[in-house]
């Protein structure tokens, strides 16, 4: 009697853990913005955040979603993907509405101009959601006909969560050429880290398609790259600290 309770017992529990670790992949990867989120709308300043994380993460999810249609993976997964693409429209259409608040130029910049110099610079959030919704159907339909092809499916995947994984270079390379970590946030790179450890974890516990998991090893990889530059510098300056101020335009930059 007692072995069966303890048996119960343990089932609850184990239930328990895997309900907050589908919670923490499904929201985690949107918490560290929710501090630059609430900064931008403090200052009503968005020169400390580029864009292009939002560009970045939105093609990454998108084209993970897609996959899921050829390639079966974990619902809360699924779910991550969805909060995040809201997450990064949220964020543009703030940093959008920021900017042409400041912006002395009266002239409008539009995705259907098709400038190629101007891309992903544009004057209104609509245009942003236009581009969005025409890469999703082009995708979308290129998916639809390919989908019987394994070759495309397993590269869909892996384009998916690779494209995710390179999302801190650009601040590895920038920290790189400045020879200065300076500028950067410490506690926000620790909080990816433990981040994408904690899903690198998850991906090989829930035997997730082999793309995520290797992907997600060399996310966690450029994080800790980045994390020995701070060590790096911070021990050996490679110049003075007044001319090591970084304004980075990084996906993961502050």
């Amino acid at each position: 009697m007692e072995d069966e309770v303890f048996e119960q017992l343990l089932q609850v529990f184990n239930q328990l853990v895997l309900w907050i670790a589908a919670g923490a992949m499904i929201f985690g990867g949107v918490v560290p913005y929710i501090p630059q989120y609430r900064d931008i709308r403090r200052t009503q300043n968005a020169e400390g955040f580029s864009t292009y994380v939002c560009l970045v993460l939105l093609v990454a999810n998108i084209l993970r979603i897609l996959f899921r249609f050829g390639r079966y993976f974990e619902t809360p997964l699924l779910w991550q993907s969805i909060i995040m693409i809201v997450t990064m429209l949220t964020m543009l259409n703030l940093c959008t509405s920021v900017r042409m608040a400041g912006e002395l130029s009266t002239k409008r910049r539009s995705f259907l101009d098709f400038e190629w110099g101007y891309f992903w610079s544009w004057s209104r959030f609509v245009d942003y959601l236009q581009c969005v919704v025409g890469f999703t159907l082009l995708a979308a339909y290129v998916t639809y006909l390919l989908l019987d092809s394994p070759v495309y499916v397993e590269s869909l995947g892996f384009l998916a969560v690779f494209t995710e994984a390179m999302l801190g270079m650009p601040q590895l390379y920038c920290n790189h050429q400045n020879k200065s970590t300076e500028g950067m946030s410490i506690k926000m790179v620790a909080m990816w880290t433990s981040g994408d450890t904690f899903k690198t974890g998850y991906f090989l516990l829930t035997q997730a398609p082999v793309q995520f998991w290797t992907c997600g090893l060399l996310q966690v990889g450029v994080d800790v790259a980045i994390l020995a530059q701070v060590y790096y510098y911070g021990r050996y300056p490679q110049k003075p600290a007044s001319h090591a101020v970084s304004h980075t335009s990084s996906a993961k930059a502050l």
